[in-house]
Order: C-alpha cells, then structure tokens, then sequence
C-alpha cells in the first residue's frame, strides 16, 4: 500500500476545493451578504403577509384554492389537513415552511426552465450539462450545506441556495425533455409556414411540453419539501427546525406532530400541481 502511494499520491483535491472557496468568498464577499440579505428579507416579508389574516380565514383561502385548481376532495382535505395542523399549534413553522418551498421553487423555475429550453436548443449544450446535472442530483444533500454555510452564513439564505441545487435538475431535465420530445411533423409544419426560432418555440414547443414542464415542477416542490428538514441543520426555520430539535432531544411526539404536519403539506402541494397539470 505504502508503494502505491508512493507511486501515486493523494491529490489535494480537499486543499484545491478549500482554496477556491476562500478565493470566491474574499473577492465576492460583498455580493454573497446582498444576496443573502435579499433572501432574508423576502422570505420573511412573505412570512408576515401570509400572516396578516386570521389562520383561519388563510386555511379556508387555501382551501378554495385547492377546490378551483383540483375538486372538492382536494379542498376539504386542505380543509381538514390544515385545520389539524393549527390545531396542533404548528401554523407558523408551517408558513415559514411554505414560504422557503415557494421561494426555492420559484428561483429553480426562473433558472432551470430557461436552462431546459436552452438546452433543447442546443445539444452541445445537453451533453454538457448533463453531468453537471447527474452531480448535483447524486452528491448527498448535506454537502450542499457546507459551502451554503461558507458563503450565506445561518438562517434563511443557506437553506433555500441549498435546496435549490438540490431541487432544480428535474424542472432542467424534463423542460429539455418536454420539448425535444415534440412531434417533429409539427416543428416541420411551422418552419413551413415561417415561424422564427422563438415562435416556434412560445407557440408550438412550450404549449406542447407544458404537461412535461409542470411534472419536473411538481418533481421540484417535492425535493424541495424533503430539503426543509436537512435544511433546518443550517438554522432555516419552519417544521424541519422542530423535526431536527425532536431528533437530536428524542422527543417522539413532537416529531411525529411536525412530520404530519410536512406530510399534509407536502400532499396538498403534490395534488394541487398534478391537478392543474391535467387541467
């Protein structure tokens, strides 16, 4: 053994990785606090909005919704589902929850659908990224905590960068997907009848791989809400903070209390998307 390694040696590659994070960490310190500050301050901004009426009023809004984007069974489960999770006392950390899913979805989708098109635009593109994609979905959520803490500190800021790297590669993959896998007599038909790249695309492709989109999307919300608990490692707040506090105190009751609550959240959520998915 001590041959081999003589014949060859460790790379450094811990020293390389440590020395480029403090070289991206001295030269954009300041761009990482803004973007950190930033997150803060919407993320709890949306906190306080969803806030401003009664729980009650807020579950049966919810509720509502539920019923327009699905069917009544839909609506009284959230009814039901989030009724219970204020009556448990869980109604805040489940804001808190909703508003850090939210926002990391909605960034995932403003990167990752523009990415996807890109790449089915391109296929020196999709070979490429690829990869990149394969790497973010295989490397073990926990790692993406330690450079998110380097760089973001504690708090919100870490916890949604985090998830979005976890969470984004199937909105790129199935975008990509959707709108390679559109009939090509119909990409034919409208290069026929003149269309430019971006007709073809807003109004053939798009339109066409939605169904395709909105699956990666759901596929998002979901990895999206198993990041909330690990995510609470790094201090974002919401369910995953008391789930962490019950694991590392062994209090079985108010873990199992939080993680009904992520499951009933998690349910609506996933019911919602697939029924305005068909729609």
């Amino acid at each position: 053994m001590d041959g081999l390694e003589t014949l060859f040696p460790k790379l450094p590659l811990d020293e390389w990785v440590i020395k480029f994070v403090d070289i991206l960490k001295s030269s954009l310190e300041g761009f990482f606090d803004a973007i950190a500050e930033s997150i803060k301050y919407i993320t709890e901004g949306f906190v306080e909005y969803l806030e401003i009426p009664p729980a009650l009023i807020l579950i049966v809004v919810f509720a509502l919704i539920a019923w327009w984007a699905a069917n009544w069974k839909i609506g009284l489960f959230t009814l039901i589902g989030f009724g219970l999770i204020n009556n448990l006392g869980y109604w805040h950390e489940t804001l808190q929850t909703l508003s850090l899913v939210i926002i990391s979805v909605v960034i995932a989708m403003l990167i990752g659908i523009p990415i996807g098109i890109w790449m089915s635009q391109k296929k020196v593109l999709q070979t490429i990224i690829t990869p990149v994609l394969d790497f973010m979905q295989t490397m073990p959520a926990f790692v993406y905590l330690i450079p998110a803490v380097m760089f973001f500190s504690i708090g919100y800021a870490p916890g949604i960068v985090a998830t979005v790297i976890f969470a984004m590669p199937p909105t790129i993959r199935l975008t990509n997907l959707g709108i390679r896998q559109v009939d090509e007599e119909l990409i034919e038909a409208s290069n026929a009848f003149g269309s430019t790249t971006g007709q073809r695309l807003t109004k053939v492709q798009l339109p066409l791989a939605m169904q395709t989109i909105m699956a990666g999307v759901n596929q998002t919300i979901m990895l999206s809400l198993s990041m909330v608990v690990i995510a609470s490692m790094v201090g974002a707040p919401g369910l995953g903070s008391i789930v962490y506090r019950a694991v590392t105190q062994v209090r079985i009751g108010p873990g199992f209390e939080a993680g009904l609550a992520l499951v009933i959240l998690a349910m609506v959520l996933d019911r919602i998307t697939q029924a305005a998915n068909k729609k």
